[in-house]
């Protein structure tokens, strides 16, 4: 049995990238990561560094998407520069397609709602008419019905795959431990303070845990107080062939990544722990897809997947304290790669020092209590 500073429960895109802070605090921190059959989000992630409309009805979500997409330039920066490992990303702005004058309309008052639930916040957002749009999307041959778009200035992408295969790398490079195939199945608090993890027959302690097992963390997060509701969403994704340049900027359900092939997604069905890829929503995504650029019906689909978000009740952050197990602590999000730069930096560093920080406060569950809200 060894002993750490801090165990970080889970190596997807949240406990990865908490993992790679951490580390690089001189922390002695030990990553416990479960099989390849688990339930993972990273698997088909959109790729979206995306701030524009997050946080609707909910400011400090908002303000949290916002520090992160401020954040990220520098983290990938030093990710790549410690790893060797190019991560594809770009923040040049990010499209929401608005098809028909009713929807334009209807995101140009959404999204005035929204900077008004943040007035300490400079405007993000512009939206483009028909012919702005074009000007901006030379190489692409727009619907009929695409009356325009919201672009995003601070909302970019990046490669999800390149991104967490980097914070692993990362993590190791600056001394972590990650234990690949060592599901943790048991937390208990020692009676002189810290931690025993049980995980692949395996007891492990520290001083400090941190659950960031996706869907995975309402049974780990109950065993130490900590009981966040939480459901699976599913979403699905299809990719085509290597297509030559035509979509400069990300939007929200179609995106060109870096080697060409085109992301077309996701969906958002409460289908329970469903990972089956149906028909249907195939169809309903490329129907909207081809409104949007028509050309793309030339183009061949190569892969078709599905993923299971982490959903709390109401699509925010979860970020907690175990109120009868001070150290233990929960991060739920299904923002994983938007919010990785802030993971890894402010988030790590106060949970290095035994705390969430200042400003995480509304991020406690406590908010779904019915009881504790009346």
């Amino acid at each position: 049995m060894e002993s750490y500073d801090v165990i970080v429960i889970g190596a997807g895109m949240v406990g990865a990238a908490i993992a790679y802070g951490l580390a690089g605090q001189e922390k002695r921190v030990l990553v416990l990561d479960g099989s390849d059959t688990d339930y993972r989000a990273a698997k088909a992630n959109f790729g979206l560094v995306w701030v524009q409309g997050k946080g609707y009805g909910f400011p400090p979500y908002q303000r949290l998407s916002r520090l992160a997409s401020a954040q990220w330039p520098g983290f990938a920066d030093q990710l790549t520069h410690e790893t060797g490992m190019a991560l594809d990303y770009e923040r040049r702005g990010g499209l929401h397609f608005c098809l028909g004058e009713d929807e334009w309309n209807q995101r140009d008052a959404r999204m005035r709602a929204w900077h008004a639930q943040a007035p300490d916040e400079p405007p993000c957002t512009e939206m483009l008419d028909r012919a702005h749009l074009e000007s901006l999307l030379p190489g692409a041959a727009l619907g009929p019905e695409v009356a325009g778009a919201c672009l995003g200035g601070l909302d970019g992408h990046v490669n999800p795959l390149k991104l967490l295969a980097a914070l692993h790398k990362g993590l190791m490079l600056r001394g972590a431990t990650l234990l690949s195939g060592q599901a943790a199945t048991r937390i208990e608090p020692l009676a002189g303070g810290g931690f025993a993890v049980t995980a692949g027959g395996r007891r492990h302690e520290s001083a400090r845990i941190v659950i960031a097992a996706g869907l995975g963390s309402g049974d780990l997060g109950r065993m130490v107080g900590l009981d966040v509701p939480l459901r699976p969403q599913r979403g699905q994704v299809l990719v085509t062939e290597r297509l030559a340049p035509l979509l400069p900027l990300p939007a929200s359900g179609v995106r060109q990544t870096a080697e060409g092939t085109v992301m077309i997604g996701l969906t958002q069905e409460e289908v329970g722990y469903d990972l089956s890829t149906t028909a249907s929503a195939a169809a309903r995504m490329s129907t909207k897809a081809l409104r949007v650029l028509p050309d793309l019906a030339r183009a061949r689909l190569v892969r078709h997947w599905s993923c299971l978000r982490i959903m709390t009740p109401d699509g925010c952050p979860v970020y907690a304290e175990s109120p009868d197990h001070p150290g233990a602590f929960i991060t739920l999000c299904h923002s994983g790669v938007t919010l990785a730069s802030f993971h890894a930096g402010s988030l790590a560093t106060s949970l290095g020092g035994a705390a969430l920080g200042d400003g995480l406060d509304s991020f406690h569950h406590r908010r779904f209590d019915v009881s504790t809200i009346a």
